[in-house]
């Protein structure tokens, strides 16, 4: 039976995930921050997927404390036997404009968000080299390809994640172990609608009016690059020409982006334009 751990898997998209893989009849191990959030989790999955309550393990743990995960991921292998696939969805984010933002944010964002996963990975990286076999997923997001006004310590720790999947994917391919990342759009989340009420209007004028996507569908195309061995998982052209081809472009991107940001700094500046082709 395959063993699946998910770190953040008590909501959101690591939940979305922990129930695709129930339906499939994995055993699951969800390590997050809130044993209630969890408990709940477990709950809801056993009733939605019909899976046993046995079959899924909870271990309260903050990822960004390295001995914590690490004992937390010890007791889920010792439970379900060696990890199959592990995916870091564990995340948090707290947009606000850089001179606002205080050292503690920016530490928290990259000790959960990098660090967090670096952890989690290097819990069970040896075991998986020894066995020549697992599958690691890292999320990212799509703020890890582009910068975005009002979310430099985000967009930073998304970034890194992304440089350290593509290193450790050349260590891990010789060991029969493989390494992807995947940078998902705005997703239905309850953290989503946490950081809606805290994003600077000059970041919504740049990210548009795109709908969010739903949670299952994102964990759907997740499991999807995980099944097919994919390094990247894309979600919608937008993002995959982003990645693609985003270098050449970022120019342009950079042009457009300063001149939406300074309409949305003077909102009048729209209408002077206009008046000034008018005459």
């Amino acid at each position: 039976m395959t063993h699946v751990i998910i770190t953040g898997g008590s909501s959101g998209i690591g939940f979305a995930l922990a129930s695709l893989y129930a339906a499939r009849g994995a055993r699951l191990s969800l390590i997050a921050r809130s044993h209630d959030l969890l408990e709940q989790a477990r709950t809801d999955l056993v009733r939605a997927s019909g899976c046993n309550a046995e079959d899924i393990r909870l271990e309260a743990a903050d990822v960004a404390a390295e001995a914590d995960l690490l004992a937390a991921i010890r007791a889920c292998e010792f439970a379900f036997g060696p990890c199959d696939i592990l995916i870091t969805s564990a995340g948090i984010v707290e947009p606000g404009h850089f001179e606002e933002s205080d050292s503690s944010a920016f530490r928290r964002q990259m000790e959960t968000n990098f660090s967090g996963t670096v952890h989690a990975v290097r819990a069970v990286y040896d075991g998986m080299t020894r066995r020549g076999r697992g599958r690691i997923m890292m999320i990212s997001s799509g703020a890890g390809l582009i910068g975005i006004y009002g979310y430099s310590a985000y967009c930073a720790s998304k970034f890194a994640l992304h440089g350290f999947a593509q290193a450790l994917r050349f260590e891990a391919r010789p060991f029969g172990v493989g390494v992807s990342v995947c940078f998902p759009p705005d997703t239905q989340t309850p953290q989503f609608q946490r950081e809606l009420a805290s994003r600077p209007p000059q970041a919504a004028t740049i990210m548009g009016t795109v709908r969010p996507w739903p949670a299952n569908a994102v964990a759907k195309r997740i499991a999807n690059g995980i099944e097919r061995g994919r390094f990247e998982v894309h979600f919608g052209a937008t993002l995959f020409l982003l990645a693609r081809f985003g270098p050449a472009v970022r120019p342009l991107l950079n042009w457009w982006f300063d001149r939406a940001i300074a309409r949305a700094d003077d909102p009048d500046a729209h209408n002077r334009g206009v008046s000034k082709r008018q005459t």
